[in-house]
């Protein structure tokens, strides 16, 4: 039986004492060990490395799932020596069994994996460094600066008669090295390409004397090539700005005040950092000490700097643009924000969609479809109509010549570029806006759905509580209600206390001092203020005791708000408090609803909580009282057995299931729990409804961008092949028209990068 992939990591870490844990990305293709202490590292990521290689078949296909080479799932592998597989932050995880703060001490560290064809990357990643368009623009300028002056030196008869040849010869070579460095490369591996038919054209054209044809060719080529490298790197440019952004030094304050600096991968999780103005987070944590604002651009796409203050949440990567701030480390470099989200652009550019890949299917056996028809005309032309086999006139093209031609115009370099160009541009347009999309499927995927699911607490609403009101009873004490509320939550963390207390100080009330502080387990807290015991909690409180005549008769909140009760000396209050609606949610379903989108809300919220917001934003339908499993059968009988395409937005663990179970599954911010991060296809970065419009119409544009691609490549190769058949088309012109139309898909493409954010 042959050793699992888990089975082989679990004898590295066997083997590795200092080790602890191996996380694995298959997509990303990254792999990270915990170590504790000291470690010859050269020797690890040695081991590791060749660990790697004897394993890397049997890496999980997917980075959403467990699963190995064969598409199991975690059940499917069953990690031995008592070991632990998980997947966390997008990786899968393979670790010994701990304590609970033992991996806070755990160093994380990359390790670096070799290239493809040495246990690396598949040959059809789509994540390739792009190529230098500058050099392949010079090659493309050297190309036609000769072509010119063979051009020149033969029309007007300048200098000996082998000049206009050897400016040619120039001009193939520098046109074609480029090429011919592909070609070899896919020779060697028995597979023939588009710069292989470029090639044999140019070479054929020069055979029969077609000089100034065969060089414009390649110019022409050349020139598209350097276009698709500028098209691509313009796209990994957005990347690149987040890896720049992050900082590779950290100031730590210990324990006595006394700052050190580190490198980055030496922070732990709970240190005290301090980051001045204009300084970068070096990973996730929560603000202690300072006020100031945080550039968040470059992780959400959000101009306005967003206001830090003790107990706000900073992102790695984000720059300090006020006051100087103390921070606590709450999470890993490694783990940040920022280094998940890189991941998830890797993967999104590495995941293809499904036209992609079947026009990447298609282009290699329409390569070998042209070289066939381009041959059997030449045979029609030459022994069929009696044409000149080799040399013809201008008047008379050789049966070779026109063979040559209808090969230019029917090679697909158009075609295969139309949609990978489009695709790149959109996730890069996306990752500069707040959207991020895992791949090429779920852009497709979103043009096309016609009903979308959003869960109501931190989508459709912000999820944290508002005071909506007091009351007192009997009437006119509401500030004393006010006051004493704000005086027994002060000192707690709970949600509804965290509202009471904003609340309170926006309205600038003081603070009274309280004595002998207690809390009553599951009902609430009390305390002595003046001499006299007072009391904060649930209704339940009241009803128990001499209060509990009085309490029956007290009228019931709405619905849709939270209460809580406060007992005073001579009076009873309640504070009543509501999730607060964002106030684009309205705006963005109208937009849905224009697009002739279906508006369903799944929540697991109380009936008359959910109608009061689904009658103020509009919707359609809501569904309430939801578990996580009902969530994932409302979503099946959504689909209607197919029939309707369905998107799901949530932010929680519990939509984790319903997002699986969707068309396409769309996650609110970074912020959102991991466990709706991992399954969902597209991340709207900075908790913004409004993202969820912004990406369906990214995914309508880069649809429509597409189909006019296609439409470009396919049109031109239509005509200009029947017209090759039917008739005599000069190479010049067949070679113009085949560069013009890739360089037209390219430029097409490009558009998607300057679209304006909605």
């Amino acid at each position: 039986m042959q050793t699992t992939w888990t089975a082989k990591l679990a004898e590295f870490l066997r083997d590795e004492p200092g080790v602890e844990a191996v996380r694995l990305d298959a997509i990303g293709r990254k792999v990270q060990i915990a170590t504790i202490g000291e470690v010859d590292l050269a020797r690890l990521e040695a081991r590791i490395t060749a660990t790697m290689a004897a394993i890397e078949a049997q890496w999980p296909a997917k980075s959403r799932g467990l699963g190995g080479a064969g598409g199991g799932s975690a059940e499917d592998e069953k990690a031995p020596f008592g070991y632990e597989l998980t997947l966390k932050d997008g990786f899968t995880e393979l670790a010994r069994p701990s304590c609970a703060t033992a991996p806070t001490l755990w160093r994380w560290r990359d390790v670096a994996l070799p290239p493809a064809g040495e246990g690396g990357e598949p040959e059809d990643s789509n994540l390739e460094e792009p190529e230098d368009w500058r050099e392949l623009g010079a090659f493309a300028a050297s190309c036609g600066v000769l072509g010119l002056a063979g051009w020149a030196t033969e029309r007007w008869t300048l200098g000996p008669g082998w000049l206009p040849t050897a400016f040619f010869a120039g001009g193939l070579i520098t046109g074609g090295w480029d090429a011919a460095i592909d070609s070899w490369v896919n020779l060697r591996k028995a597979k023939l390409d588009i710069h292989f038919l470029m090639l044999a054209v140019a070479v054929g054209a020069s055979a029969i004397g077609a000089w100034s044809e065969a060089v414009l060719l390649l110019f022409l080529f050349s020139a598209s090539g350097a276009m698709e490298a500028y098209a691509n790197e313009r796209t990994h440019r957005e990347v690149d700005a987040l890896l720049k952004s992050a900082p590779k030094q950290a100031t730590v304050v210990g324990e006595d005040g006394k700052e050190t600096v580190f490198a980055v991968e030496l922070i732990k999780v709970g240190d005290l950092v301090r980051v001045r103005p204009g300084e970068a987070f070096c990973a996730d944590g929560l603000v202690e000490l300072g006020e100031s604002g945080a550039d968040e651009s470059a992780l959400t796409g959000e101009a306005v700097p967003v206001d830090k203050a003790r107990g706000d949440q900073v992102f790695s990567g984000t720059i300090n643009v006020g006051g100087t701030l103390d921070w606590r480390v709450k999470k890993l470099p490694s783990e940040s924000t920022l280094q998940k989200i890189i991941r998830l652009i890797h993967g999104a550019q590495r995941l293809r969609a499904p036209s992609q890949r079947f026009t990447d299917k298609f282009g290699t056996g329409y390569t070998y479809a042209v070289l066939g028809l381009s041959g059997a005309m030449f045979l029609v032309w030459w022994l069929g109509l009696q044409l000149e086999p080799w040399r013809g006139t201008e008047l008379a093209p050789s049966a070779f010549y026109r063979a040559m031609t209808l090969l230019v115009v029917m090679s697909p370099c158009a075609l295969v570029l139309s949609i990978p160009s489009a695709i790149l541009a959109a996730i890069a347009w996306g990752a500069r806006h707040g959207v991020l999309f895992r791949g090429g499927a779920a852009l497709e995927k979103l043009a096309e759905i016609n009903l979308i699911a959003l869960d109501k607490t931190g989508t459709l609403t912000t999820g944290e509580l508002v005071v909506q009101g007091y009351e007192s009873f009997p009437p006119g004490r509401e500030r004393e209600v006010m006051e004493l509320a704000f005086a027994l939550e002060a000192r707690s963390e709970h949600p509804l206390a965290r509202a009471i207390v904003r609340d309170a100080r926006a309205r600038g009330v003081a603070e009274r001092g309280i004595e002998s502080f207690e809390s009553i387990t599951g009902q609430g807290v009390r305390a002595r203020l003046d001499g006299s015991m007072v009391m904060l909690g649930r209704r339940e409180l009241l009803e128990k005791g001499p209060l509990k005549g009085w309490a029956e008769k007290l009228p019931s909140a709405a619905a849709e708000f939270a209460e809580v009760w406060v007992v005073g000396p001579g009076y009873i209050g309640r504070v009543l408090l509501k999730d607060a609606i964002r106030l684009e949610s309205e705006p963005v379903l109208a937009s849905l609803k224009k697009r002739g989108i279906r508006t369903v809300m799944l929540t697991g919220d109380r009936h008359a909580t959910a109608d009061a917001v689904g009658a103020e934003l509009g919707l359609d339908e809501v569904r309430a009282g939801l578990t996580p499993e009902e969530k994932v059968a409302a979503i099946t009988s959504l689909k209607e057995g197919g029939k309707r395409r369905v998107a799901m937005v949530g932010d929680g663990v519990n939509d984790a299931p319903c997002l699986a179970a969707a068309d396409v599954s769309l996650a609110m911010g970074a912020r959102g729990s991991d466990a709706a991060l991992e399954q969902a296809e597209i991340v709207l970065m900075n908790d913004r409804i409004e993202n969820v419009y912004s990406a369906y119409e990214l995914s309508r544009r880069a649809r429509n961008v597409i189909r006019q691609n296609l439409a470009i490549a396919l049109g031109v190769v239509g005509v200009m092949a029947l017209a090759t058949i039917v008739t005599r088309v000069p190479l010049a012109l067949g070679v113009a028209a085949h560069e013009g139309s890739t360089v037209l898909v390219c430029l097409n493409s490009l558009r998607l990068l300057f679209q304006r954010g909605k």
